[in-house]
């Protein structure tokens, strides 16, 4: 980045909603790292531009696009480079800083460090023969789980190991009401949607508002999708966190409109998370599984369920629940309540959800299981591109077969009408729809 006294606020389009969400809506700024610039600043060589004045940057909005910073900011700082150059200023509350935009394919690197591998292992890799369609593009996970499962601190752990493994990622926020995140997100929803403001603007609880949150940004998301279509051939992966509360993304209008526009143009793998020690109750195991069934028939995306705190309790007893009937019948010979009785039969129907659905078990505090859980990725990524790309693709072929039917008989339609009144001008009856004398 260059100095903050000669920046440049990148041209954004102006945000499109209801008219009493203007003040809900910060203005915002994009950021992009120069060329050759690591994470904590350590080296840059940016073209400095002439800034707008406060007037123009007023009167602009829409998604900011950061650089996040990885866990090895102090050995980077350490290493050998460049010259660095002045850090920019941070955003306020009103969203009014000083920021220099500069080359924009710059790549998004992570910070140097000794003792680090360079290569990713081929695990963590997607297969390049096994996508041949979308060459090039990363692999976008959303991440999905109860309130309390562990998402936040995943999103962390996962930031911190492709940053130690130099896999390039990209991370968006979705979850306007976090107070604090333990990563640095390339895109912030709530540097967009000011959450609280829509809650007092439109009277709404916490829930509402961020369902209206998602919406005012659902409208933006294009723009979101340009910034990461613009970085799709640096990046391996793209990591998503969503709302702590499950169905306020999951069973909402815009989070189906997020979740269909990222599957159609990249791979992208729906990651449950479970949080391990609340489930070894199999009610609430059971309870955990159904819903996690209805949001991948829902999607139809490829689904892996991550087995999350398991520093704290193993997974084995759930992945042993999941292919033994009979380990899950005498786990259930102690509750004799209905719900014992409803969660053994819901064991029989799950059974084929339960033979096709990818498991692993990880700790994010501890890192324990990442291993397991790029791999399972990897293999989700092969079942796109082998089941969902061609489901997609056949739909969009149906789609544009009936609309090609339909302006067919449209023109038809009005050959005919043309050839009854031979070019003279008629009257209808507005009532029949007739030609009337």
């Amino acid at each position: 980045l260059g100095s903050s006294a000669s920046a440049k606020k990148d041209s954004r389009l102006s945000f499109v909603g209801p008219p009493r969400a203007d003040t809900a809506v910060s203005k915002v700024k994009r950021m992009e790292k120069p060329e050759g610039k690591s994470e904590d600043g350590s080296s840059a060589k940016g073209k400095a531009l002439p800034e707008k004045s406060s007037k123009e940057a007023s009167q602009e909005t829409g998604p900011e696009e950061h650089p996040a910073k990885g866990p090895q900011q102090k050995a980077a700082a350490q290493a050998p480079g460049p010259e660095p150059a002045s850090t920019p200023q941070k955003m306020g509350v009103t969203g009014d800083p000083s920021v220099t935009v500069t080359d924009e394919k710059a790549p998004r690197k992570a910070p140097a460090a000794k003792g680090i591998a360079k290569k990713a292992p081929d695990s963590a890799k997607p297969n390049p023969k096994s996508t041949p369609a979308l060459d090039g593009k990363p692999t976008v996970c959303i991440v999905i789980g109860m309130a309390g499962s562990g998402k936040t601190t995943l999103m962390q752990r996962l930031n911190a190991s492709t940053h130690q493994k130099k896999i390039p990622s990209y991370i968006i926020n979705l979850d306007p009401a976090v107070g604090r995140i333990p990563y640095s997100p390339n895109i912030d929803i709530r540097e967009t949607v000011k959450y609280k403001e829509v809650m007092k603007q439109y009277n709404l609880g916490p829930n509402g508002g961020i369902m209206t949150s998602l919406n005012l940004f659902a409208t933006r998301f294009g723009q979101v999708l340009g910034f990461v279509e613009k970085r799709a051939k640096e990046l391996e992966y793209v990591f998503i966190d969503t709302p702590g509360q499950i169905e306020v993304f999951t069973w909402s209008a815009s989070g189906q409109i997020i979740t269909d526009t990222l599957a159609s143009a990249f791979p992208t793998v729906l990651v449950y998370v479970v949080d391990t020690p609340r489930t070894a109750s199999p009610v609430t195991f059971m309870s955990n599984m159904t819903y996690a069934c209805s949001i991948m028939y829902k999607t139809q995306l490829p689904f892996v369920i991550v087995f999350n705190k398991t520093d704290v309790a193993s997974h084995k007893f759930a992945q042993e629940w999941m292919t033994d009937f009979d380990a899950f019948e005498q786990a259930l010979q102690k509750d004799k309540t209905y719900m014992a009785s409803y969660s053994r039969s819901m064991s029989l129907v799950l059974e084929e959800f339960y033979r096709s659905i990818k498991t692993v078990g990880v700790s994010a505090a501890t890192g324990m299981g990442m291993e397991d859980f790029f791999k399972a990725v990897a293999e989700a990524r092969k079942e796109y591109m082998d089941v969902y790309l061609p489901m997609v693709e056949q739909k969009r072929k149906a789609a544009a077969e009936k609309k090609a039917e339909e302006d067919r008989k449209a023109v038809e339609k009005i050959k005919k009408d043309m050839q009854i009144t031979k070019g003279r001008k008629v009257k209808f009856n507005n009532k029949t729809g007739q030609e009337t004398s």
